[in-house]
């Protein structure tokens, strides 16, 4: 197959159309999971470079099938065109949530804790292992980046507990930053305390310089986890990892050991 261009994220020469449909929807459905609103269908506009044939079609069509019935949601209609260029995908996800519960970036307050749902960096190493660049024994990884996981399973608790949301594809500090600027505060973030999975710890006590490898975890975006701020009575009752604090002032302050890092490249910036 052609490179493809999905959600802003490029695939590899070759990647299966399948899995570059099912990480189409499943990034989307990401999304919703952040403001705690439950899907139930979606639009699809896809070009299909020429000389397409009709079984890459229907690899794409099988992963929107099995993915569909996984998350429960339907394609309710779309456009489709054909293009020179790569094949671009664009697919836009409908949800509902109960009036006035939605869980927005704009509602962080000075005293609530930052959290995260799960594992940050699997998805920058999981593009390192696609691309054959990490070793990846048991293919952990390269699923991780293939196939993340949206977090539908937090969509009540969110609508409860937490007081701002967004999920992490960009970068943990660019997407903090997304809800410190909405929210008009700052995020102090402590590195850290950062969950990893045992595949990214493994990865980083072989790394020479500590702090720049968990710099790189939390800048390469891709992991498709939640980073959300609460009460600290609510988030107790959530009982995810804290990272951190929000605080009055502006912007994302990252901390290492209790030593404060230049952030540099804090994640993917869109043009």
């Amino acid at each position: 197959t052609k490179d493809a261009l999905v959600e802003g994220v490029h695939f590899p020469p070759g990647e299966a159309l399948d899995l570059v449909a099912r990480k189409l929807l499943r990034t989307n459905l990401s999304d919703l999971a952040a403001m705690g609103a439950e899907p139930y269908g979606y639009f699809l506009a896809v070009a299909w470079p020429s000389g397409t044939d009709f079984a890459a079609r229907q690899l794409f069509a099988e992963g929107l099938r099995l993915d569909g019935e996984t998350f429960g949601v339907s394609l309710l209609g779309g456009d489709t065109v054909s293009t020179a260029g790569p094949l671009v995908a664009s697919l836009t996800l409908l949800g509902w949530v109960p009036q006035g519960r939605a869980v927005r970036r704009s509602g962080a307050q000075p005293g609530d804790l930052v959290m995260v749902s799960g594992p940050i960096g699997d998805g920058g190493l999981g593009l390192e292992a696609v691309m054959a660049q990490l070793s990846d024994p048991d293919g952990y990884l390269a699923e991780r980046y293939r196939l993340p996981r949206p977090r539908l399973d937090l969509i009540e608790p969110l609508r409860d507990q937490a007081s701002a949301g967004a999920d992490v594809s960009d970068g943990l500090i660019a997407d903090a930053g997304h809800i410190a600027r909405a929210s008009g505060v700052a995020l102090r973030l402590n590195l850290e305390r950062m969950p990893l999975s045992r595949a990214g710890a493994a990865w980083l006590t072989e790394q020479p310089d500590r702090s720049q490898a968990l710099m790189r975890l939390a800048t390469s975006g891709d992991d498709y986890e939640l980073v959300l701020t609460a009460p600290p009575d609510a988030s107790a009752r959530l009982g995810l990892p804290v990272i951190g604090v929000v605080e009055a002032g502006e912007g994302v302050l990252v901390l290492i050991d209790g030593k404060p890092v230049s952030t540099g490249r804090r994640g993917w910036t869109h043009p």
